[in-house]
This record gives structure tokens, sequence and C-alpha cells, in this order.
């Protein structure tokens, strides 16, 4: 929030901040006073039912659909009444609205690197930098004294493609994928070493999301073996990795994975356990966008499908294996 609110918008629609193409509905409508605590009931549920202290309220992407507010009379005058300048002022001042709520229920806030820019309490707020592209925005992190999880697309997004030839998943330009060779050996050269060493980073995150994905074997072909890799990324000094050692030992591995009937991609092996594709085969190219402020912006994309088809297959084995 405030943007990726699609799907609630649709489902209340007195909440929407408006529509511009491509992007109907995208965000809540911050003049309204009646969304905040809407969306103060759905935290405080949500806080009571997963009491793990902290609720990522998002915070990316909003400049995608928030250039629907312009013109609005109610957020003009919000606007003006508040001394607001740019639309990005009333974006950070609906952020810190909701964080203040989380902040209330006794849970720390996490967000997207783009609410680093936001007047945040640094020691309530933790910040994901997933924009490889925009180092600036990690270093204002870091400047803020912000504590930081680093899980950039590339290369910790699991939903990338992993080898050239694969057809169905995400590119970087079109071009760039995340194999296990890159994961091990982040952050390598990517990140000033002063940054890397900071207190403040606590760790490495891969993130994945499911468009492309309908079954639990394409979700494992996605995730093994590059879980192996983010692990070892994770938990291995920089000096003393060694990846001969490690492709070693990832071949070790699969026997543990065939043991576990994981259907895995084999790096070493490509046509041992050919790509599994649930939709029609498509690659979609994330790339920058420039809409008014950040040099980056990804672009976004819908696939159809019964998603429901293979799940339901799948669910009797996957439902006891825990991936984390």
């Amino acid at each position: 929030m405030p943007g990726h609110a699609t799907a609630a918008n649709r489902a209340y629609p007195e909440y929407s901040g408006g529509s511009v193409p491509k992007y109907p509905n995208f965000t809540f409508d911050p003049s309204n006073e009646k969304v905040y605590p809407f969306l103060a009931d759905i935290l405080r549920e949500t806080n009571s039912l997963f009491p793990a202290g902290m609720i990522h309220l998002g915070g990316d992407e909003a400049a995608l659909g928030m250039q629907a507010w312009a013109g609005k009379p109610a957020i003009t005058a919000m606007m003006a009444k508040n001394k607001f300048t740019t639309l990005a002022d009333l974006e950070h001042y609906f952020f810190r609205r909701m964080a203040d709520t989380v902040i209330s229920l006794g849970s720390k806030v996490l967000c997207w690197d783009e609410a680093a820019e936001t007047d945040l309490p640094a020691d309530k707020t933790i910040v994901f930098w997933w924009r490889q592209n925009v180092p600036s925005q990690l270093g204002l992190a870091l400047q803020k004294k912000y504590d930081v999880v680093l899980c950039p697309r590339l290369p910790l997004y699991f939903d990338f493609v992993q080898d050239k030839n694969h057809v169905s998943g995400r590119k970087w330009e079109g071009t760039f994928f995340n194999n296990e060779h890159d994961i091990y050996n982040f952050p390598d050269k990517l990140l000033p070493a002063d940054e890397l060493a900071s207190t403040q980073i606590l760790g490495i995150q891969a993130n994945i999301w499911t468009e492309t994905i309908g079954s639990a074997k394409r979700l494992d072909f996605m995730i093994f073996p590059r879980l192996a890799a983010l692990a070892e990324a994770a938990w291995t000094e920089q000096g003393l990795k060694d990846e001969n050692s490690f492709n070693e030992r990832l071949k070790l591995n699969f026997a543990l994975y065939d043991k576990d009937s994981i259907y895995y991609y084999n790096p070493f092996n490509p046509s041992m356990h050919p790509e599994v594709i649930d939709f029609a085969p498509r690659i979609v190219k994330a790339r920058n966008h420039h809409h008014g402020r950040g040099p980056d912006r990804l672009n976004h994309y819908a696939i159809g499908g019964q998603m429901e088809q293979s799940l339901k297959r799948h669910h009797s084995k996957a439902k006891k294996r825990h991936i984390a």
C-alpha cells in the first residue's frame, strides 16, 4: 500500500484512488478518511492472527498508478491543507499513517526500498532492497539507519528463468537471468564493501512470484537447486567461497532431492529434468520504467490459466514440505 491495491479496490471500489491506463484502481485514495480505519482494521486482525511482531506494508511502485490522484478535487484540497508540493509527498503521508498503525500494535514495519524515502522510525522499520539497479536506495536506507534485508531482483528473484534456453518466466531487459552461479557469488562486487560490512544488513532473502507457477512441480523446478546456492551465499564469508567445492557438493545433494521426489533443475545436465511449463510459454521482460521520480520501475504482467488444476493434484505431495 498505497499501490498494488487493485484486488481490494475491486471488492471495495469506494476506496480506490482512481485508474490510469494499464493500472486500473491501483492505489488507495489517500484523501478518503474512511480508507485509514478500513486498513487499520485489516492490520489489527493480521497482527492478531500472525503475531510475528512485524507486518510488511509494501510501499513499492505506487508511482505506477498515483498519477490518477492528480487533479482530483479532494486530493488537491488535501495537498493544499498539508502544504504538499508533490504526489510523492502525499504517498509518504499515507504510508506514515499506516506505519503508525502497525507500530501502535507493537509490531515493526517492513517495506520495500521505495519507502526508505519516507520518514519512519529507524528502530521500528526494516527495508527490503529489491532494485539492484538502484543501489542509491540501499545507501539511503543505511544512511537513515534502517535495518536492511538484501533481496535484489538480480540475482535473488526465483521467478526469473535460470537458463538462457528456458521459455517461461522473467528475464531482466529480456536478456539476464538468475542461475545458481550468480546466486552463489552474491553479492560479489555488486555492493561496496563498507555497505556489506554494515551491521544494519540483517541478511539476504530470495523472492518468488507465482504468475507463471501453477503446480508444485514447477515450484520445485524454480526453487531447487537455487535455494542451496542462496544458503551458501548467506552463510559463507565472501573470501571463503569456493564454487568448485559448492558444485561438487551440490551434485551430491541431488540424491537427496531425488529421495524426496523434488523435481529440480540440473545445471550440469539440463536435459535430465526439462523445464516445467504450467501455462502458455512466455518470457516476461522486466525492465526500467520512468514515472516521474526514481530511475526504476518494474514491468507488470498477467498470465491467464487455471491455477487450481495441478495445485490440487500435487497438494498431497507438497503439504509436508516446508521451504524456508
